[in-house]
């Protein structure tokens, strides 16, 4: 199953999450992030309510560990922020190329903090998707500081909901929860964009459910593999959105850009190849020693 959450997850953030943002290019972007909070949280209330009603009795409890579900709050809005950043600037290359680089974080980080062992195949394919990053660093020029806070952000967040075991459902809720004053008084203190239709408005309160339930995917994801797995995997998002630019919005591809692709998805390939090789069994000395 967490393979199953972990590619919906990322095929929602690279198809459906940027169709929709498509939609909605009259609404300033800090609006759209306000209304993503505000929805996120009816949303993530109603799935709570009918939960409980469920199973009757709570869902889960809060403990102590709980709290560090601020600190991941923060750092998603922190990235959420900085992307939003980036489109309103014209640094969309920088924002795209952050999340190429962030499954290389994530692969570091389960390596560095969670002693994950990468077998040799599994190294090759990092290697092939990291030579890739580097080819589009090489490309830009310049050290990309916003890519890199993208990618280390998202990373410490992927990181943190991996150590803080709780319902994907709840732990959600807690960082929509936490984030919802400052998208309140964001939305309190802005007029609403003049001209908006029905149509856009409900395009508004449906970013709670596009927000929402990808987070979950992911968080329920994060539980369930390995951090290195999740990161490999994540290279799904920037590749759809990088067809879905070329293929539905007619946007150029530049030589640079399709050898990014192809490393990406050559180490991709390997480390599948890799996960998919039976393994031989693992049999007991006490099995083998003579009777």
């Amino acid at each position: 199953m967490g393979l199953i959450y972990a590619l919906g997850a990322f095929l929602s953030w690279g198809l459906v999450v940027p169709v929709h943002f498509r939609l909605l290019d009259g609404v300033p972007a800090w609006g759209i992030l306000a209304h993503r909070i505000l929805w996120s949280s009816v949303f993530v209330t109603l799935l709570l309510i009918g939960l409980r009603a469920m199973r009757r009795g709570p869902v889960i409890s809060f403990q102590r560990r709980h709290l560090f579900l601020l600190l991941s709050a923060l750092v998603v809005a922190g990235n959420w922020s900085l992307y939003l950043w980036a489109v309103q600037n014209g640094r969309m290359l920088d924002a795209s190329l952050g999340y190429f680089i962030n499954p290389l974080v994530n692969v570091a980080l389960g390596a560095l903090v969670l002693r994950e062992s990468l077998r040799p195949l599994q190294l090759a394919a990092v290697a092939l998707a990291a030579i890739g990053v580097a080819a589009a660093v090489a490309a830009a020029g310049a050290l990309p500081w916003i890519s890199l806070t993208l990618a280390v952000s998202f990373a410490i967040y992927a990181l943190i909901r991996k150590l803080v075991p709780i319902d994907p459902i709840l732990g959600l809720g807690a960082e929509t929860f936490a984030l919802l004053p400052l998208a309140l008084a964001y939305l309190a203190l802005t007029p609403a964009p003049p001209g908006l239709g029905s149509g856009q408005w409900l395009l508004l309160v449906l970013t709670g459910v596009t927000t929402a339930v990808p987070l979950m995917w992911f968080a329920a994801a994060a539980s369930r593999l390995k951090l290195s797995t999740i990161g490999l995997l994540q290279y799904l998002s920037p590749t759809c959105l990088l067809g879905l630019s070329v293929f539905a919005f007619g946007e150029s591809l530049p030589l640079s850009r399709l050898l990014v692709f192809g490393l990406i998805w050559a180490g991709l390939a390997l480390y599948a190849f890799d996960a998919a090789r039976p393994r031989p069994a693992v049999v007991r000395a006490s099995e083998d020693s003579p009777a």
